[in-house]
């Protein structure tokens, strides 16, 4: 059996994502057993065919955009048709940095289920859902799975775009459910094995730098008044703050220091060159004292 695990990026994200497969390897005990794929979203022209182009995405109809900081979005479910439907796949966003070693998520009886998550809990006005940043995929038990197919009927208006990236189209008992620490929301403990930086806005590679993000539309179909009614109320009774138009730091700085610590290596062992990180800073996809931060990680 192959296993192998993907990380899709976009340019924006690429520097996270070459970071996030070094982690995978160095804190592995059997490195040698999965190999690690970048899927970055221009090397899939089916993807950038569509920019411009409006798809549904839950109670609107949003225009598709490359530099959206999570375009790569949809390649989330390339890994079964890229491997033949053979084998196994673990896939991770390039927010998501391995402290534990992902061959024991590989290898793990996952009791017949064509893929495991974990359910992120809900947050305010937003539901519980399985998030599908990180999974755990048996391929053979996927064979439904063409991520440009769906794709393009999202722009149809026959796939939901949220719907299918929260795995609702999934049969309930194909679905099995891994720890949360495989999947750690900008949490890290000594329990840990995935930490996904997943608060866009503290992003610790991207503190200070404008915010290149949709944000995402609240679905106010549930109440039964018009939105705009809905809205005033909601002012007078909790008037909003405004919301920083810059990335703001992480609360929790071992979180930052894991990440330069790592990039720090990566420019130790020629994986990154620092003309590739001047890039990155140059096209604000990194803070600008990004080799500061990693020349402090590496004294």
């Amino acid at each position: 059996m192959d296993y192998k695990v993907f990380i899709q990026t976009n340019e924006e994200q690429y520097l996270g994502a070459v970071v996030a497969a070094y982690a995978l390897h160095r804190n592995s005990r059997h490195p040698e057993r999965f190999g690690v794929e970048i899927l970055h979203y221009n090397d899939f022209p089916w993807l950038h065919a569509k920019e411009g182009q409006k798809f549904l995405r839950g109670v609107e109809h949003r225009v598709w955009e490359r530099h959206d900081l999570q375009s790569f979005t949809p390649l989330r479910f390339a890994p079964p048709k890229l491997m033949n439907y053979s084998g196994r796949a673990v896939v991770i966003d390039p927010d998501c940095f391995a402290v534990g070693d992902v061959w024991d998520l590989l290898s793990r009886d996952m009791q017949g289920k064509a893929l495991m998550c974990r359910v992120r809990p809900a947050i305010k006005e937003l539901p519980a859902y399985r998030a599908s940043s990180v999974m755990l995929l048996d391929n053979a038990r996927l064979p439904h799975w063409d991520a440009e197919k769906t794709f393009n009927e999202t722009f149809a208006f026959k796939v939901d775009y949220l719907k299918w990236i929260k795995l609702e189209y999934e049969p309930e008992e194909s679905v099995g459910l891994f720890e949360p620490e495989w999947n750690d929301f900008d949490r890290l403990t000594p329990d840990t094995k995935i930490l996904h930086t997943t608060y866009r806005r503290t992003q610790p590679w991207k503190t200070g730098l404008p915010v290149d993000f949709t944000v995402r539309v609240k679905d106010y179909s549930r109440y039964p008044f018009p939105k705009s009614v809905f809205k005033q109320l909601k002012h007078i009774i909790a008037p909003k703050r405004q919301k920083s138009e810059t990335y703001l730091p992480h609360p929790d700085p071992n979180q930052e220091r894991l990440f330069f610590g790592l990039l720090a290596e990566c420019l130790q062992k020629g994986l990154v060159t620092e003309a590739v990180v001047r890039r990155e800073m140059s096209a604000n996809h990194v803070r600008h004292d990004a080799l500061e931060l990693c020349s402090r990680a590496a004294a």
